[in-house]
């Protein structure tokens, strides 16, 4: 058994056996790593309270002689950025956030996640390491929305037009976020 355990955390509408996230799940246990990869309750009107109680009893089920990997979608990115505004103890070793929706336009089935706390001093709290991952064309996060992640200072990847890096948008199978999921154990973020 690996040394390291993943966390995958889905986002508005939870992600269905077609999304990346689903697939990168089987392939980590298909390489005997632990995944804890829980479906929050409501995903299609969450309560950002409830699913924070989900989250920590998700992390508690992971085993405390390994290091945390955590993968969040969407929404599920929102979710990790309250989480670690309200704890200040290093739980992960690496988070990285794919496709976080725009920080200031409102989502209507998830208005308790705003407003959302943009500080990097939270996510470092949480996080040795931290990394944003955006698409060029994401219709939940415009370019000047993106930029509010971008200027927290935390190292951050831009894709040309991959929309918004889900399975409508064509991403079930996703090498590249397999792949830096495994660099974990060479403590380096690949771009």
């Amino acid at each position: 058994m690996s040394q390291y355990s993943f966390l995958i955390v889905h986002g508005l509408g939870g992600s269905g056996p077609d999304h990346w996230q689903t697939w990168l799940a089987q392939e980590l246990r298909q390489k005997n790593y632990h995944v804890c990869y829980p479906t929050f309750t409501e995903f299609d009107s969450p309560n950002k309270e409830v699913w924070l109680k989900e989250l920590t009893a998700a992390i508690q089920t992971i085993p405390e002689n390994q290091q945390l990997i955590v993968v969040t979608h969407s929404l599920g990115c929102l979710l990790w950025m309250h989480y670690s505004a309200l704890n200040n103890k290093r739980i992960a070793k690496r988070v990285i956030l794919v496709a976080p929706p725009s920080p200031v336009t409102v989502i209507k089935e998830a208005t308790s996640f705003y407003p959302v706390p943009l500080e990097k001093m939270n996510l470092s709290s949480t996080a040795e390491e931290t990394l944003f991952v955006h698409s060029s064309n994401d219709p939940y996060c415009h370019q000047q929305h993106r930029e509010r992640y971008m200027n927290m200072g935390v190292p951050t990847i831009t894709f040309p037009n991959m929309g918004h890096i889900n399975a409508k948008s064509g991403h079930g199978k996703w090498s590249w976020i397999l792949d830096q999921c495994l660099a974990a154990e060479n403590a380096t973020i690949l771009v």
